[in-house]
């Protein structure tokens, strides 16, 4: 008896001992196989994926306007929060300071597309500073990218480049994130994988990301330039916020003003003296537009506070008002 006649005499006499075996017929007589398919759940039974905490954010989704954006990060910023705290958010109730950003935006906004005479070299790249630390550049600097994010016409791109002491993602309600420094460190323009979409139609946010000793030497690296004028460049419709460290505090914010096209001065109209201001300024000569925003101001006989503003071109002051 062949080994053949053996095995399937051994088969048969498992098989009638009761033994279950797996399908032994040869190749292409086997019984065919029915495949049970999983019924699709139903309205009432289907659960709706649930939101990603913002640190934890979804990739799947793209701006349609930025497509290479696709890999960027997708966070849920808490709208009623950041309101109480003071800042503005898109369709909130007409307030004061809703509307003095909307008159702060538009001299900004025309010199970043181009519809003055007047051509600016990298004229999206806004550089938000202060002259000394707390007179309010970074709460400026978010207000006027939220403001700049209701148009119709434009997305806008936070960038926190206060590298010593990061405050914007703090004052979102973020945790800590890799950023800005640690694309310039690698050398490379490519933002996607640091950049965080939010849910703030047309805002983005680059956080700056790992602290490192020589920030300063990166700041002012030819990395930094090409960087800045990808930036710049990649997208027609962009308009990018700095903020960036006190002029008169640190150096990484000299450096980074001769990159810019526009810089905000915030001036603290309480505590800033005149000769701060000044000095200040004249740290950033190179820069072809320079603006005031005269935070903190008390408004005749109210008794509150606001926002002044004046803008000036190379080296003249700008009226604060």
């Amino acid at each position: 008896m062949s080994l053949i006649e053996q095995a399937a005499k051994r088969l048969e006499q498992l098989r009638q001992a009761g033994v279950e075996l797996p399908n032994s017929e040869p190749e292409g007589q086997q019984p065919p196989r029915t495949v049970h398919k999983p019924e699709p759940a139903s309205p009432a039974t289907a659960q709706a994926p649930s939101l990603a905490p913002a640190t934890q954010a979804d990739s799947s989704t793209h701006s349609p306007e930025h497509p290479s954006s696709a890999s960027a990060k997708r966070i849920e910023l808490n709208l009623e929060a950041i309101s109480a705290s003071g800042l503005l958010v898109p369709n909130a109730a007409r307030s004061e300071l809703a509307d003095e950003y909307r008159v702060i935006k538009r001299p900004l906004i025309a010199n970043a597309m181009g519809r003055n005479s007047t051509t600016i070299d990298y004229g999206n790249l806004i550089m938000v500073t202060s002259a000394l630390p707390g007179e309010g550049k970074s709460f400026s600097a978010i207000n006027l990218a939220i403001s700049i994010a209701m148009e119709l016409d434009n997305t806008v791109m936070l960038v926190d480049a206060d590298v010593a002491r990061p405050s914007i993602l703090n004052m979102l309600g973020l945790a800590p994130a890799p950023g800005l420094l640690d694309v310039v460190d690698r050398g490379s323009v490519d933002i996607s994988g640091v950049l965080l979409r939010t849910n703030i139609d047309k805002l983005s946010i680059l956080p700056s990301g790992t602290q490192h000793p020589r920030a300063t030497e990166l700041l002012a690296s030819d990395a930094m330039i090409k960087l800045l004028d990808d930036m710049s460049r990649r997208y027609s419709d962009r308009i990018i916020i700095f903020d960036s460290p006190p002029l008169l505090l640190t150096t990484e914010a000299r450096a980074l003003a001769t990159h810019m096209g526009q810089i905000v001065i915030v001036v603290n109209a309480e505590n800033t003296t005149q000769a701060a201001v000044k000095e200040a300024v004249a740290t950033i000569e190179a820069c072809p537009v320079k603006m005031m925003l005269l935070n903190q101001a008390r408004q005749a006989g109210s008794g509150t506070y606001g926002y002044g503003y004046g803008y000036g071109y190379g080296n003249r002051y700008g009226n604060e008002t």
